[in-house]
């Protein structure tokens, strides 16, 4: 994997981490949307793991 595909995912973890802390701040932590969140972040950071 190249240094700009590594890059793009190093983003993605993110902006999807921060998205989920925003949404459980304001829903709280067992939201279904707050769940979904986290395991999205979940699937990209299993891919990082791969590829680091």
């Amino acid at each position: 994997m190249g240094l700009i595909e590594k890059q793009t995912l190093t983003l993605m973890i993110h902006i999807k981490r921060t998205e989920m802390v925003e949404k459980a701040k304001n829903r709280g932590l067992t939201h279904p949307e707050v769940v979904a969140c986290s395991q999205e972040l979940d699937v990209l950071l299993n891919r990082y793991q791969k590829i680091a």
